[in-house]
């Protein structure tokens, strides 16, 4: 049985290093630096899952969600939102937007990382 693939949308290399660093020994993880590239590729597979920061250049994750959700192919994928945006209301404010989860950085346990990604997996199996 092959892993579990996951989109990294990250633009910060040393955030998609630790993604590597925590998740590679469990999923497929294919990395992009900006949602534009990220929705390019997304044209040709659907990941199980993704893991998106939300300042983007170009294109934020809000924006990359919305068209996420306009598409039929990948709207039902779940997205986890990865961001430092860990103001009060925006975990809310982000839920509410659409996404299916939200994780702040920096991650200071990544028990709540994997346990977000985990629950999202089974409910879409």
């Amino acid at each position: 049985m092959s892993s579990p693939v996951i989109a990294v949308i990250e633009d910060n290399e040393d955030n998609r290093h630790l993604m590597h660093a925590l998740l590679s020994d469990r999923y497929e993880l294919r990395e992009y630096p900006t949602g534009i590239e990220a929705l390019e590729a997304l044209r040709g597979f659907v990941p199980d899952l993704i893991l998106m920061d939300i300042s983007l250049p170009g294109m934020d994750g809000v924006q990359v969600l919305e068209y996420l959700h306009r598409e039929p192919r990948l709207r039902q994928v779940p997205v986890i939102a990865l961001t430092a945006h860990a103001m009060t209301g925006d975990r809310e404010q982000l839920l509410e937007a659409g996404f299916d989860e939200y994780v702040a950085k920096p991650i200071v346990d990544e028990e709540i990382l994997f346990e977000a990604i985990e629950r999202l997996l089974v409910r879409e199996t």
